[in-house]
């Protein structure tokens, strides 16, 4: 049987343990590195570390749920890079292959994302098709074994790294919108593939819009049925709700961490620590730790509440909603509380807290979560929906 001591004698021949100091990126936040990340996968693919469910021959090791999250817990305690240029292809491509893809496609794709190899991204929003994702346009149309790709997406994650896009398309505008969906794999570079990058008020390049203008895709490369696409797009969606493949980067907190790294680092230098002491920055401070522990516990009972089922459900929106109030307190503290070095393009936290309004939008926004949790989890009634019946090419024009 499966122990954590077991585990961190493997994982001591590979990685580093984290220690009070020790500092990470998350979200990719002031970071185009990929190389971190890629030795980290390729040091721990053949025993399968990071995605220990998945089979043996794709990069995990056939873990069942409990020595899954054995091996979470433990691998918190060692320094594993921000894995956010991965985290498509781990947390959401990846799952969904497992989930709707054949075996030709497992054995294509799966092991170069546990190992880090390939990078991939996700062509799902378009300007005219964001929350309401499954208005989306770009057309998929059949010749012989391939299809040809024709529209644009745009917010399209890690586009300028990624080889691989798993990406939905409407192949049947005469049936209703959520019906006349296929999912397909694109390769990046491909002929009528154009990548444009947007900058964000960061200073990061992670978005992008992508202009697909007669791509073709061989027929092998669709996921799923014809017409199934909106439940593949599920499969991606909850995973990516629920944490997808959340570990990497992180706070540093180590086994023994008492004070989080987060706190230490705002009440321990002395230029800080006059503003972060006074008893108003104490009493948010806690405030926001608060938020902070009940994240992590929302997010844990979500990814136990996957395990249990075989799947991310809903529960999963409520960790985001968690995750996001958490992450933006924390920064838009920590701003607050460092003075007037807080105003600096360079100043302590700057990066996290530019970065903070974005995680209410990205992944799905607040407002689609609670619509989720409102009805998936609560019963409340759903919003009318008068074109759940319509044809799309009807309905696109406004029912």
């Amino acid at each position: 049987m499966l122990t954590e001591d077991a585990i961190r004698t493997a994982l001591d021949q590979l990685l580093e343990r984290r220690t009070a100091s020790t500092r990470l990126t998350s979200m990719g936040v002031g970071s185009d590195n990929l190389d971190a990340g890629r030795r980290y996968l390729l040091s721990t693919v053949d025993d399968g570390w990071h995605v220990p469910t998945w089979p043996k021959e794709h990069g995990g090791r056939d873990a069942t749920r409990t020595e899954n999250a054995q091996i979470g817990r433990v691998l918190r305690e060692y320094v594993v890079p921000d894995l956010y240029a991965f985290a498509i292809g781990l947390g959401m491509a990846g799952p969904a292959l497992l989930a709707h893809g054949s075996k030709q496609q497992q054995d294509q794709w799966l092991r170069p994302i546990a190992s880090g190899t390939e990078v991939w991204c996700q062509m799902f929003s378009e300007p005219e098709a964001g929350s309401d994702l499954a208005n989306l346009g770009m057309r998929a149309e059949r010749d012989g074994d391939e299809w040809v790709l024709a529209g644009q997406k745009t917010w399209t994650s890690r586009a300028t790294w990624a080889d691989w896009a798993i990406c939905l398309a409407r192949t049947d505008p005469e049936q209703p919108k959520h019906k006349g969906l296929t999912m397909f794999v694109v390769r990046m570079d491909a002929p009528g593939v154009e990548v444009r990058p947007l900058a964000q008020m960061n200073g990061d390049v992670h978005f992008s819009e992508v202009f697909v203008d007669e791509a073709r895709v061989p027929d092998a490369w669709r996921v799923g049925d014809i017409g199934e696409g909106w439940r593949v797009a599920m499969t991606v969606l909850a995973h990516e709700r629920s944490g997808g493949a959340g570990r990497g980067g992180g706070d540093g907190s180590h086994r023994e961490s008492r004070v989080p790294s987060w706190i230490a680092d705002l009440v321990t230098p002395p230029s800080r620590a006059e503003h972060a002491r006074s008893a108003v920055v104490r009493d948010e401070m806690m405030r926001v730790y608060g938020f902070d522990m009940v994240s992590r516990w929302t997010s844990q009972r979500a990814a136990d509440e996957a395990r249990s089922g075989g799947a991310p459900g809903p529960a999963g929106s409520g960790a985001k909603l968690r995750t996001v109030v958490a992450y933006k307190g924390r920064n838009y503290l920590v701003n607050r509380a460092i003075g007037a070095e807080g105003m600096l393009a360079d100043g302590h936290g700057a990066l996290e807290t530019i970065t903070s309004p974005s995680m209410s939008i990205r992944g799905g926004t607040d407002e689609i979560q609670r619509n989720i949790l409102g009805e998936r989890v609560l019963g409340l009634p759903g919003e009318p929906r008068l074109d759940r019946d319509v044809a799309w090419n009807v309905s696109r024009r406004g029912v």
